[in-house]
């Protein structure tokens, strides 16, 4: 079956073409090109003819890059520090990336359209740009009117900064309570640690364990005493015996002597014993034994001595045979040495019983020092305790009071930048943007319908070329 010449002919001119002075594919090519404009211009004009204006408001924010520190010393307590790293210390956390999340989180959209008094759904979406190798966080929303998107951008930017103090109260608080726990543990410690060395204190009667290193110190000073007098008393002793060698007479008699001899009764009785003694030797020198005034005379020697021997007893409460030992001329130098020598003994006497005094004293103390050494020492492993389980009960306090100031360890500072701006101009449509992409596809339709126009004689051309014959 054979095709029509026509039909060859038409698919060949199709194919090729036709010559360039043929004016009559002219109709053809202008409905082409005027399909084609319409095509193009059609929805372009329909978009900008229907399209809402759109204004853009764009805001900047930054975080300040360095850290801050701070340090107090607090007397017997310790050191209270608090440090905030920088925002960009760790480099496995972006702190723009997650302010970029959370400036796009639906409850950060709901309370700024809240706070406008627009539902949540006529707010459109805010595109967060960050800005390479700087802390810029770009914010750029979109609104009806310029005043519309300035206002979103405002409520946008204050309900993302409400937030952020949010987040830090609540980290604030949750650390406040997990810290409480361990402060109260701390608490019960120290409590704990002051009950026993309570207990231990009345127990020993020690406050502290340097008051038995004081009463040690003490009971040592003591036996220094205790060898001092020692040898003091030795020295007395010699001086005492050196005295009764002296008069051949022990210091109780000399003391009952000199008693004796300052008793004014005693003394007249002695001269009364004195003139009978004179008054009896001169009737012995006168008469004869059995003479009457001899005999009256013995017998008022006698009766003198009596009196002054019975005087003697009553005055020392001695016998009389015991007072015959007493000293018989206290007079002159000798009652001077026998003075001395009751003041001498009087001083040992003294001497042996404040030694016997701190002997016991001594022998008293050791036995409690020993009693308490024990006690002592468990008393003062017991306050390092309490001095351990105190520091770290006040560092614990400092170091949760120090941390509310650091709000920012968690949550870096981020500071307004530049404000929402007031747009001049609507962001969308694009007319210029809209109306240039249509000239440019006319112009390219227009090129093509030229190229196709033209083809015949670039085919034919490239068809007689001679590596296309020999080809």
């Amino acid at each position: 079956m054979c095709r029509s010449p026509l039909r060859a002919l038409s698919w060949r001119r199709v194919l090729t073409g036709g010559r360039l002075s043929d004016l009559g594919r002219l109709p053809r090519y202008l409905a082409i090109f005027l399909l084609g404009a319409s095509a193009l211009w059609a929805p372009i004009m329909g978009y900008l003819a229907t399209a809402p204006l759109k204004f853009a408001s764009s805001a900047s924010l930054i975080l300040p890059g360095s850290g801050a520190s701070a340090s107090v010393n607090l007397n017997d307590i310790g050191q209270a520090s608090s440090y905030a790293n920088s925002a960009f210390s760790n480099g496995s956390v972006s702190p723009t990336e997650t302010y970029k999340r959370l400036i796009g989180a639906d409850r950060i959209l709901d309370a700024a359209a809240e706070s406008l008094g627009l539902p949540r759904a006529a707010l459109s979406q805010p595109r967060v740009t960050l800005v390479d190798q700087t802390s810029l966080i770009h914010i750029e929303v979109k609104g009806g009117s310029a005043e519309e998107a300035q206002r979103y951008g405002e409520a946008l930017i204050a309900a993302f900064f409400d937030e952020i103090d949010k987040l830090r109260s609540d980290e604030l608080a949750t650390r406040e309570v997990s810290g409480a726990g361990a402060i109260e543990d701390y608490t019960q410690s120290v409590r704990d640690t002051r009950a026993a060395i309570t207990e231990l204190q009345q127990r020993s009667g020690l406050t502290t364990a340097a008051q038995y290193h004081d009463q040690v110190a003490a009971n040592d000073r003591l036996k220094q005493q205790f060898q001092t007098l020692e040898a003091e008393l030795g020295h007395q002793s010699e001086k005492v015996v050196a005295l009764e060698a002296a008069l051949n007479l022990p210091p109780d008699s000399a003391a009952t002597t000199l008693k004796l001899y300052a008793d004014a009764p005693y003394i007249a009785l002695l001269e009364d014993v004195s003139a009978h003694a004179a008054t009896l030797a001169q009737a012995a020198a006168s008469y004869g034994p059995r003479h009457p005034a001899r005999i009256k005379a013995e017998e008022a020697a006698d009766a003198a001595r009596a009196a002054a021997m019975a005087r003697a007893s009553e005055v020392t409460g001695l016998s009389p045979d015991a007072l015959n030992g007493l000293d018989r001329a206290p007079e002159g130098q000798r009652a001077a040495l026998l003075s001395e020598l009751v003041r001498e003994n009087a001083l040992r006497a003294g001497l042996q019983k404040q030694l016997a005094t701190l002997a016991a004293r001594i022998e008293a103390e050791d036995d409690r020092l020993t009693g308490l050494a024990s006690l002592a020492s468990e008393l003062e492993d017991r306050q390092r305790d309490f001095a351990v389980a105190e520091a770290v009960f006040a560092s614990a306090i400092a170091r949760t009071q120090s941390t509310k100031t650091d709000v920012y360890a968690s949550y870096p500072l981020i500071q307004m930048l530049e404000n929402p701006s007031l747009p001049e101009h609507p962001s969308s449509p694009r007319r210029k943007l809209a109306i240039g992409a249509g000239g440019a596809a006319t112009f390219m339709l227009l090129m093509g319908l030229v190229l196709a126009w033209v083809r015949k004689p670039i085919i034919s051309r490239l068809l007689h070329m001679p590596g296309a014959q020999t080809a």
